[in-house]
């Protein structure tokens, strides 16, 4: 018999009972909701609500059902539709009525919503974690790489000159805003719902402040209604991971071209690339792709939980049940997909005479020309168009700027010297760069400090 037939004549019907079952997926809980049980039990027995040998009793009794839940004696049911009941159902059966009286005071309203929090309030910090040590990847070759020229893109034509330590800072600081806001998301979720009931709380005197201490969680949520209402703080998690997951994309994006024969600045490990069935020379970089084909799926996650929510009344209603599956998946993928990125990052081999040899080409030192002439007094605008002629020259030519004759560049300007060749020699390009947050070596070591010690502040 269910937990709720009271009310009932009739059993529930088998598709209804299917449809409406939760436990294929919600049973990951069963920590947490455990963990939940025994603070309401402790706090009931505590403010006298229940005998305090019965709180004990019940206590013990979940305690036996967790270890034979790890230890895998435990099967879970259909017919008890989610975790909630399945574990009550077995107290029951072990200690007798104590178990009935566990759910004193208590919905499984507010019961589901403290198991999710507190799941949540778990796996953020591994997902903190595996992004702290992915940082530690991008400092290592950017350590490595400070030296390394390669061009820097826009529109993906080749742009200005930059270093590939330059790059890997780049992402290192977008992953550094993507801790901090799961950091932010972990701390506004930190409230605790038990207590809140079905949607009023309850007639029983309950210590609300009680059961959030043991729970772990900073305060009691400081309304009901809203505490088994809403999942903003679930929807705000997958708004942090769809942002994590689209700079990982991003960055798999550039690892599939640059790896590629076209721009080879890069070749993947063997251990972190596929080959394919027909082609035998093919090496692949399924690692880069899936992760940016994963993006999508924690994108749908998100648009999912956000359209399960946009039109619910208050309180609580069983399309909130939607959003387990959603958030579960997205967890799991971020969490798959971290470890790997990292590792296939790390094993990486860089090419810098490829990114050099791209970067003498494409005319990524016109800007440096440019600047070389209004520093000695030109107008930027007017030093601008007479770079675009010499560039225009160098392609009916066929030279670079580099290489360009000193008469050629007099016949244009004669502000152009001997020393424009120094000027616009790729490093000299990078390196004079030293406004902070700029490409030089200078510069990026300074930006490499600044991501060690966010990292390890949070060691």
């Amino acid at each position: 018999m269910k937990l709720w037939a009271g009310r009932f004549q009739k059993e529930t019907n088998t598709l209804v009972n299917d449809f409406n079952s939760s436990i294929g997926f919600d049973a990951r809980l069963y920590k947490q909701d455990i963990a939940g049980s025994i603070a309401h039990a402790a706090m009931l027995g505590k403010q006298g609500i229940i005998e305090e040998h019965e709180a004990e009793k019940i206590i013990e009794g979940l305690k036996a059902i967790l270890a034979d839940i790890e230890d895998d004696k435990v099967e879970f049911s259909l017919d008890n539709e989610d975790i909630h009941m399945n574990i009550e159902a077995l107290l029951t059966q072990r200690i007798g009525d104590a178990g009935k009286r566990l759910h004193t005071g208590r919905s499984r309203n507010d019961q589901v919503a403290v198991d999710t929090r507190l799941y949540v309030k778990e796996e953020i910090p591994v997902i903190i974690k595996q992004v702290l040590d992915l940082e530690q990847v991008l400092i290592k070759k950017a350590k490595a790489n400070l030296d390394t020229v390669m061009p820097g893109y826009t529109h993906l034509q080749r742009a200005q000159p930059t270093t590939f330590a330059h790059y890997m800072m780049a992402y290192a600081n977008m992953f550094k805003r993507d801790v901090t806001r799961l950091e932010d998301c972990l701390e506004r979720l930190d409230e605790c719902p038990l207590g809140a009931g079905a949607l009023a709380a309850s007639t029983y005197p309950l210590d609300r402040f009680a059961t959030a201490q043991a729970l772990g969680f900073q305060k009691p949520t400081d309304n009901s209604m809203d505490s088994v209402s809403d999942r903003d703080y679930a929807i705000e998690l997958l708004s942090c991971l769809s942002i994590l997951m689209m700079h990982l994309s991003r960055f798999s994006e550039e690892i599939v071209l640059w790896c590629s024969w076209e721009f080879k600045y890069v070749d993947l490990d063997d251990a972190y690339s596929t080959g394919s069935s027909i082609m035998p020379q093919k090496k692949n970089p399924d690692v880069a792709e899936l992760v940016r084909g994963k993006t999508g799926r924690v994108y749908g996650s998100l648009v999912t939980l956000l359209t399960v929510m946009k039109s619910l009344p208050l309180a609580y209603n069983k399309d909130m049940q939607e959003d387990k599956e959603a958030l579960f998946d997205a967890i799991d993928t971020v969490e798959l997909c971290l470890p790997v990125f990292g590792a296939m990052l790390d094993t990486l081999t860089v090419r810098p005479k490829n990114m050099a040899k791209a970067a003498s080409g494409g005319f990524i030192n016109a800007t440096d020309c440019a600047d070389y002439l209004t520093k000695k007094g030109l107008p930027f605008r007017e030093a601008y168009m007479i770079v675009g002629r010499l560039v225009n020259m160098c392609i009916k030519t066929g030279d670079t700027l580099d290489t360009l004759a000193l008469k050629d560049f007099r016949a244009i300007s004669s502000l152009f010297d001997e020393d424009v060749y120094e000027a616009l020699a790729l490093k000299t390009c990078v390196n004079e760069r030293k406004v902070y947050g700029g490409p030089s070596k200078e510069s990026v070591e300074k930006q490499i400090a600044l991501i060690e010690e966010f990292v390890n502040s949070r060691a």
